[in-house]
């Protein structure tokens, strides 16, 4: 009764479809809008605790900060003699210094040494600095003889010395949340004991593909019909990007079917991905599945391939339809999605590389168009790899892109471009 009073009845019905027109269908943006928009509608994800092992990869959900000096007592930077530095400064190889040995450092005692004027002691590296010491003559710079040492070259206050701080100062902040962790950061966790840490969970990220002419990838198609392939693709893209995907399956262009799968998704998962049934005409599933059941911000993005994308949201759970060809996916994930999923781990875009190289060939552009364009880098150069959107062979021959914005006539043999690497 609410729902015939409302004139809306249920999402994915004739009655919620009439309400479309009030819907930005197709209203073409910028893909930095489309970035700005998927950032701002991410919900970022919750945290857990877990050991430093696990951690290569992951983005913190707390700042790190070190309670301690690193490495917390000063130590030599090199093997030689710990001297007191104003002993050595008229050293020289006609006119060296000598010195009394008095013994050695011992690694991995808590027990300093202890030098007086007219002494020095051997220090290997790392080895603790004894008291009155405040420099280290490099052993290629000092003889031994018998309880006596032999220096040739004078060195300065503090010189192949590492003061107790020198790494890190107490009350440091080493790494801010958001930061994602690389295996090196891991090496710096453990050196300043925090071997257990808060970071934001794996987004969980529903995959929907959409297409009648849809069989499994390990099927053999009969005319008419293509494997799905998106589902692998973008699957392996979200693990790269430490998201979980959670497939849905093949819906075959069923309206109420696609509105209640992507119903369940949102209620399980922290986004939703669908695939294919996104187009320019009416005739459009996805834009209309999803403005059924929530709100549409987006209807294309200036990009081609890959025009016809949808961006909406679904009971505040981001959804983002896809054109069907696995080349126009590859390009939005790599473009917008990543955004997405950076930002639900709270995290800036820090795993997109690029590489700053010439280009081998003239290339002109469409006028007027933002363009990305797939190119293959050989021998530091970038060569335009140009095929038919729905073609995937110009991803198996590409190494990335590069950015043509709509005022750019074109290029020219040899100019720099930033190529972003797939």
């Amino acid at each position: 009764m609410q729902e015939a009073e409302s004139g809306q009845g249920k999402p994915g019905s004739p009655e919620a479809l009439l309400h479309e027109d009030t819907k930005p269908f197709f209203d073409v943006v910028t893909i930095d809008e489309a970035v700005r928009i998927v950032r701002s509608i991410a919900k970022q994800t919750g945290t857990e605790t877990i050991i430093i092992d696990d951690a290569e990869g992951r983005v913190l959900a707390e700042s790190i900060i070190t309670n301690e000096d690193i490495p917390g007592f000063d130590r030599s930077w090199k093997d030689g003699y710990a001297v007191i530095a104003q002993e050595t400064y008229a050293a020289s190889e006609s006119a060296p210094v000598i010195l009394s040995l008095h013994g050695s450092v011992s690694m991995g005692k808590s027990e300093k040494g202890h030098i007086s004027p007219g002494e020095c002691m051997y220090i290997p590296t790392g080895g603790q600095m004894p008291d009155g010491a405040d420099a280290v003559v490099m052993i290629e710079y000092a003889e031994q003889a018998g309880d006596k040492v032999i220096i040739r070259q004078p060195v300065v206050v503090r010189e192949n010395v590492i003061a107790k701080d020198e790494d890190f100062s107490a009350g440091t902040v080493i790494y801010p949340a958001g930061s994602t962790l690389r295996p090196q950061d891991i090496g710096v966790l453990a050196a300043i004991g925090k071997t257990r840490i808060s970071v934001r969970k794996f987004p969980r990220i529903a995959i929907v593909s959409t297409g009648v002419e849809l069989v499994p990838s390990e099927a053999i198609p009969r005319i008419g019909e293509v494997r799905e392939v998106n589902s692998h693709l973008i699957s392996v893209f979200l693990r790269r990007q430490g998201a979980t995907p959670v497939r849905y399956g093949i819906i075959r262009d069923n309206m109420e079917e696609l509105v209640r799968t992507i119903q369940t998704a949102s209620q399980e998962c922290d986004a939703v991905i669908v695939s294919g049934g996104s187009s320019k005409d009416r005739n459009d599933i996805t834009f209309r599945a999803i403005a059924s059941l929530g709100k549409v911000f987006v209807h294309g993005i200036s990009i081609a391939p890959g025009k016809p994308t949808i961006i909406g949201q679904c009971d505040d759970v981001p959804v983002i339809g896809l054109p069907g060809h696995p080349v126009s996916t590859f390009m939005v994930m790599t473009l917008v999605a990543v955004h997405l999923i950076q930002a639900m781990k709270g995290s800036p875009c820090q795993h997109i590389y690029k590489k700053t190289i010439k280009m081998a060939t003239d290339l002109k552009s469409e006028g007027g168009r933002e363009q990305y364009i797939r190119v293959k880098i050989e021998n530091d150069e970038a060569t335009p790899v140009l095929g038919k959107s729905g073609l995937l062979n110009t991803l198996l021959y590409s190494d990335g892109i590069i950015h043509l914005p709509s005022g750019k006539e074109g290029l020219i043999k040899g100019e720099e471009v930033e190529v972003r690497l797939w």
